[in-house]
């Protein structure tokens, strides 16, 4: 398959161009971007492929796609904004901002701890619907007043998507804005870059339509035979609320209700070349903005989490920050010191201090552990710099 390329590659870059390009063969119903920003300017800025099969809509520059986890990582931007205007403290507990947040044994709790996936919420104790996951009232309430899977602070599990309201309710209560409209004022009207934490109605025709590969499936297909409680897999599913796969052909994230609320664990949409400019931002001045000051940075990505979860497992494993994914073996970025997330299906952003880089790669093609797309991307990256 010969995918014709869009956009442009600044002369060295070629190989990362045909690393970008490799991604699509075989799969005739892909679409994807890449973009590199490095000391402020981008040097790659690809896409290509189809944005929705259904209709044959091309991908464009500006199509923006359901970045999923992704979104974690802009949300702990915004908290380490606040940690750095001093009005957010890691250390503090939740409750001192939020205090419904003390109930059930979770007093103690630090921001850093809830941050780190150690808040022991990682999924809910009982199932919820979609109508609970479109209702942020509901939903921290939900989790506040929920006593934790294990003691806080004694390990971590992943908080699939409970992180993003535990993570977005602090933010709020600290900025006194949601966090998408924080989002929204300290980050995307800046830059002036299509992203949102709760997408517009207006531009629902503009995102991309997503798929599942067959291996994807087939994993959460057999996770959803595993016996109750199978607490991962209920962090995904929030116990109904989503599908295994979390989209369908016209639920799930692919349907405006979800991608229109604001689901700050996993339902942020962007474009690649928005998450590059973002995590760009945080390490270096891009289009005259610098979100984030070096003495932060070093505290937001202080290693927390790592090694098995409370809930076993097998590697590789992640390594996590104040919300930050960190370079390791379960995701490799350029080098130690890179900091930002990926996202289910295969989207991926980050930033590099050290190189002053920032990285973006979105697709609607969603694949597993099989998925080797962004990792040869990077692979060919690498030598490069």
């Amino acid at each position: 398959m010969n995918i014709a390329l869009s956009g442009s590659v600044e002369p060295g870059f070629e190989p990362v161009a045909e690393a970008f390009a490799a991604g699509f063969e075989g799969r005739d119903a892909m679409g994807a971007a890449l973009h590199v920003v490095i000391e402020g300017q981008s040097v790659i800025n690809l896409w290509a492929g189809v944005a929705d099969q259904r209709s044959g809509r091309a991908w464009f520059a500006d199509t923006p796609s359901v970045i999923f986890s992704c979104t974690k990582g802009l949300v702990s931007i915004l908290a380490a904004r606040l940690v750095q205007e001093g009005r957010l403290d890691y250390d503090a507990p939740v409750s001192t901002y939020w205090p419904e947040f003390a109930a059930a044994g979770k007093a103690d709790v630090t921001v850093g701890q809830a941050l780190a996936h150690q808040a022991g919420l990682s999924a809910p104790r009982d199932d919820l619907s979609e109508d609970d996951i479109v209702d942020w009232d509901r939903m921290v309430s939900v989790l506040a007043a929920q006593e934790p899977l294990w003691q806080p602070g004694s390990g971590y599990a992943y908080h699939a998507l409970t992180h993003g309201w535990v993570a977005g309710e602090i933010v709020r209560r600290v900025s006194g804005l949601s966090v998408g409209r924080y989002f929204e004022e300290l980050i995307t009207k800046p830059l002036g870059v299509d992203a949102w934490i709760g997408l517009p109605d207006a531009v629902d025709d503009r995102a991309a339509h997503l798929q599942v590969s067959p291996p994807l499936s087939a994993l959460w297909a057999g996770e959803a035979k595993k016996p109750a409680p199978n607490w991962p897999f209920k962090a995904m599913t929030l116990g109904g609320a989503l599908p295994a796969d979390l989209v369908t052909a016209d639920g799930g994230f692919n349907k405006q209700r979800i991608r229109a609320a604001e689901i700050p664990g996993a339902g942020g949409l962007a474009s690649a070349e928005a998450l590059a400019t973002i995590w760009s931002a945080t390490v270096v001045p891009t289009r005259g903005v610098r979100l984030l000051e070096p003495a932060v940075v070093a505290a937001a990505t202080r290693t927390r989490s790592a090694g098995v979860s409370v809930f076993g497992g097998e590697p590789p494993y992640s390594r996590w920050g104040c919300g930050f994914q960190l370079d390791s073996e379960a995701r490799r970025y350029i080098s130690d010191g890179c900091f930002g997330h990926d996202g289910a299906g295969g989207q991926v952003g980050f930033a590099d201090p050290l190189r002053r880089i920032g990285f973006g790669y979105v697709t609607n093609w969603m694949m597993g552990p099989e998925d080797l797309r962004a990792t040869r991307i990077l692979d060919a990256l690498r030598p490069l710099l």
